[in-house]
């Protein structure tokens, strides 16, 4: 087996899926990623093509590949989904609740970088054709599979 392996970034997460409660663990994001500088984030990560990725239970040592298709959220306590300060004067600032499979309820803000003339949250919602988005609250980012969710109600 080769020794050769790029470097990985251990990032505390809540994962919940499809079948269970939600788990504490970490998840892993690349040190490094040519389209910008510094790490991968855990958004990134998420979208990228592959089907599933490594998480690592706190409760077990072993580490999960866990499918993405039955993902339904994975949270990170207090980060922020954008945090470049230019992209963040610009984004718009969205309430959202979220009514996920299973019955699950959650509430927060997406942030909105689309022209303000599509600026709504179903252009946020529809904007992308990438599995999972960002909603956040003050105490956590949740990075939400879209394919799980049943319905989304605005806020504002």
């Amino acid at each position: 087996m080769s020794d050769f392996s790029l470097p990985r970034t251990p990032v505390p997460a809540q994962l919940l899926l499809t079948q269970g409660v939600s788990r504490p663990g970490v998840v892993y994001v690349m040190e490094r990623v040519a389209h910008h500088d510094g790490p991968e984030t855990v958004l990134e990560m998420l979208n990228r093509p592959e089907g599933f990725f490594a998480f690592r239970p706190t409760d077990e040592g072993d580490v999960l590949l866990v499918s993405k298709a039955h993902t339904i959220s994975l949270s990170l306590d207090r980060q922020a989904p954008i945090t470049d300060p230019t992209r963040l004067s610009v984004a718009r600032m969205l309430g959202t609740e979220l009514v996920l499979a299973g019955g699950a309820t959650l509430g927060g803000w997406a942030s909105v970088e689309l022209p303000t003339h599509h600026a709504r949250l179903l252009d946020y919602l529809n904007a992308s054709a990438e599995l999972f988005f960002a909603v956040w609250t003050h105490a956590a980012t949740h990075y939400v599979n879209r394919a799980h969710v049943l319905y989304a109600r605005p806020l504002d």
